[in-house]
């Protein structure tokens, strides 16, 4: 099951890929040390595959919903 994220939301990275792939016309393959784990990014858009687009300080990245968590939501810690 794939979480969903609004467009221009801040994601963090909670995990690393074996590859990062880039989000250009025509993506390329980089080693996932191109981004880190706790880094914060901004959801550009989605992609076929499950994949979105995120702006990092290094780049534009696709990434699949397993490897980033939103920071956007508020951390519920206690119910009611």
């Amino acid at each position: 099951m794939s979480t969903e994220f609004a467009i221009n939301s801040k994601v963090r990275v909670v995990a690393l890929p074996p590859y990062v792939k880039t989000a250009d016309p025509m993506p390329m393959l980089r080693p996932p040390d191109v981004i880190h784990i706790g880094e914060e990014g901004t959801v550009i858009d989605r992609r076929p595959g499950g994949y979105w687009g995120i702006r990092f300080a290094k780049g534009t990245f696709l990434l699949d919903s397993q490897y980033i968590e939103s920071t956007d939501t508020p951390d519920i810690s206690h119910k009611e």
